[in-house]
């Protein structure tokens, strides 16, 4: 038997609160974050907002190591539908892209939305989906050239949150999907059917599960996303309503070499130590969860 899932497990930044998401919330700092990880055992993480961590690659590396981490890849937002701004995008894009790459990340994650300060979901036609189609296919062509690999996240809120959008860049594009368990569920999307008729094109997992009470306010337009965050949307793993044991045992069947991310979305309202406990013990609840599902193969 190769690795376990817990060996190929890295961390997310944002299951601490660190988010691009504008208002999002409190932000640790960068010390507090890492420091947590390492205690936790993780051996990788993911790269968190832009400008979380240093911008020089080789400073990004030197924080890393000081922890006992390394860099799995990271989650960038992208604009991609509008032609008046894809020259200066892909230049943004190719900066973090070569950050990443100099401190030995491996994945690129991109999630298209509409603009960086203001995620809505207007219409698009035609000319701005395959206007995303060239952006995707542009930078799987740069990361290629920076050793790296990249891979779309279909996200609440994104451009690419319904199945029907997550499927439409599957054939249009040879873009890598990120397999996110509950992003998937909250557009519609059965991650466990996708595993099944895309099991090739999956780049990365970001393991998370969803509360169904709060996933129906947040569908209905009661609460917003970092309202229903904050409220439980995302669950330690096994306490929700995703089928998690049953989608990681199709794709270790499949693809026994992926990467995963425990990645629970997480909003703090302010520095309050009691709500930062309870974000830790969140992460060694999920981590009881794939550590029963290890020993349970």
């Amino acid at each position: 038997m190769g690795r376990s899932v817990r060996e190929r497990l890295a961390a997310a930044p944002i299951t601490w609160g660190v988010c691009e998401v504008p208002g999002w919330g409190y932000q640790l700092s960068p010390d507090e974050v890492l420091s947590d990880m390492a205690a936790l055992g993780f051996t990788h993480t993911e790269f968190g907002s832009v400008g979380f961590l240093p911008a020089d690659g080789t400073e990004l590396a030197a924080v890393l190591r000081r922890h006992g981490l390394s860099l799995l890849g990271g989650f960038v937002a992208v604009v991609l539908h509008d032609p008046d701004r894809f020259e200066a995008e892909m230049a943004r894009a190719a900066a973090v892209i070569d950050q990443m790459a100099s401190a030995g990340g491996m994945w690129f994650v991109s999630c298209p939305v509409f603009d960086h300060d203001d995620w809505q979901r207007p219409g698009l036609d035609d000319a701005q989906w395959h206007q995303i189609y060239r952006g995707f296919a542009a930078i799987d062509a740069v990361t290629a050239q920076s050793g790296m690999k990249h891979a779309f996240h279909p996200h609440v809120g994104s451009l690419v949150q319904e199945d029907a959008e997550t499927r439409a860049v599957l054939e249009h594009t040879d873009t890598k999907l990120v397999l996110d368990t509950a992003h998937l569920t909250l557009g519609g999307s059965d991650p466990a059917a996708l595993v099944a008729s895309h099991a090739d094109r999956i780049g990365l997992v970001h393991l998370k599960d969803v509360d169904s009470d709060v996933a129906g306010r947040l569908r209905s337009g009661e609460i917003n996303l970092m309202q229903a965050v904050q409220q439980g949307l995302f669950p330690p793993l096994g306490e929700g309503t995703v089928p998690l044991a049953e989608i990681i045992s199709a794709l270790e069947q499949a693809r026994p070499e992926l990467w995963y991310v425990l990645e629970q979305d997480a909003a703090l309202s302010g520095p309050d130590a009691a709500a930062v406990e309870r974000l830790r013990s969140g992460v060694v609840r999920s981590l009881d969860f794939v550590q029963d599902f290890d020993a349970a193969r």
